[in-house]
């Protein structure tokens, strides 16, 4: 089942059901703009046989940027650098799609100290974060317009389609959220008014595509956090993304104050008994999804067995089978993967002993590996976790001075 073919709802046909979901690859440069690197890092990518290369962030604001390696999606002048790297891209005959992502109050101090966000909620963590400004009308227009604008250069450069994030605590997440949107205008309070953002969004992207143009979204199953964002909450977003009738949801869950990866390790005392048994982090949430939704979906975490993913797509429970950090640390297993050769992918655990640094460590130890691949170098397994615990943030630091003062 992992290799047979695949029709979206808009037509658009993949050629297995094997993904490489988004992962960030902090590699522009100083204007935001894709680099050879991203050629490189996306043709080796291309060359494993996966049907879909979803992208990590491509941001619309380049003031609030996940990351000082973000590529922004702002300008027509870079369409020439865009098409390079979707040529590159899509050279296995796979399609490849743009993940757009404003980063909202997770945006980090090096590119804004007072982040838009739905509220004046702060994220605390690592003392990265500013105190973020609730957005008004007018910020909210501009949003809209920049994620279409977004999907109509990502069209216009020859990619396949588009992801609009709204999991994993960026800005549409932050609305749909309760602990991060306390609004009491048409923004917030229900669910239906927490949802207006992403669903606006949608349907102005859908005006600007059209309708055989791929479009996808990325929701959280849960925050996972005592007063977010709930699976029940979630099931009806889903609901209303049906009747959207966009061509993939994909479910993943957590945001930067509770990362689901760390939640559903192998220890994985939040975990239940059944997921655990059954490798795939989200599986028994996407039970209730197929109860409520028609959609194609595809869920992301845990998948690492070959009989375990097509079992689960021949059962129906996921339509396409979601992997990270596989691409990296298997990455030249992938093609045999596909094949039935490989039967298993190892999943590579990080620790450094520091509870507070274990997410920082995994994040250094994966951003590394992707910026090594982007020069054309090897995995490399043995790498200091305490190092890598302390890299993101040299990083992005080091980044953003280059960029202020190029």
């Amino acid at each position: 089942m992992i290799s047979t073919e695949i029709t979206l709802p808009c037509g658009a046909v993949m050629k297995n059901r094997l993904v490489k979901s988004a992962m960030t690859e902090r590699i522009s440069n100083k204007n935001f703009e894709p680099t050879k690197g991203h050629e490189k890092l996306y043709k080796d990518w291309s060359d494993t046989g996966a049907g879909l290369l979803i992208t990590g962030n491509v941001v619309i604001d380049r003031k609030h940027l996940e990351s000082a390696g973000n590529v922004c999606f702002d300008d027509s002048n870079m369409l020439s650098k865009l098409r390079s790297w979707a040529i590159s891209a899509k050279s296995g005959g796979n399609q490849v799609w743009i993940q757009v992502s404003h980063s909202g109050r997770q945006a980090n101090k090096f590119s804004t100290s007072r982040p838009l966000a739905p509220s004046e909620v702060q994220l605390r963590k690592m003392g990265l974060f500013g105190k973020p400004k609730a957005m008004i009308a007018h910020d909210i227009q501009e949003v809209i317009a920049g994620f279409v604008k977004a999907a109509k250069l990502s069209k216009e450069a020859g990619f396949d389609g588009v992801q609009i994030h709204a999991a994993h605590g960026y800005l549409l997440s932050q609305f749909l959220s309760p602990s991060t949107n306390v609004r009491t205008d048409q923004w917030g309070g229900s669910i239906e008014n927490r949802s207006r953002l992403l669903l606006t969004i949608i349907r102005e992207v859908r005006k600007e595509v059209g309708d055989h143009f791929p479009i996808a979204v990325k929701l959280n199953s849960a925050d996972f956090q005592r007063g977010g964002f709930t699976e029940e909450e979630s099931l009806e977003v889903v609901k209303m993304l049906d009747a959207e009738k966009i061509d993939l949801l994909e479910i993943s869950g957590g945001t930067y104050e509770k990362l689901a990866f760390f939640i559903m390790n192998e220890e994985g005392s939040e975990l239940k008994e059944s997921t655990k048994r059954r490798e795939a982090y989200f599986i028994d949430f996407a039970k209730k999804v197929r109860a409520i939704s028609k959609l194609p979906l595809m869920i992301t975490g845990g998948f690492r067995s070959y009989e375990f993913c097509n079992e689960v797509l021949k059962n129906g429970e996921v339509d396409l089978i979601g992997m990270g950090r596989p691409f990296i640390t298997n990455r030249d297993e992938i093609s045999g993967f596909l094949k039935g050769e490989i039967p298993n992918l190892k999943n590579m655990v990080l620790r450094t002993g520091f509870k507070q640094f274990e997410d920082s460590a995994e994040g250094g130890f994966y951003a590394r590996q992707l910026i090594r691949f982007s020069k054309g170098k090897k995995f490399k397994p043995n790498m200091s976790p305490l190092w890598c615990s302390m890299f993101l943030v040299l990083y992005e630091f080091r980044k953003a001075m280059a960029k202020k003062f190029a």
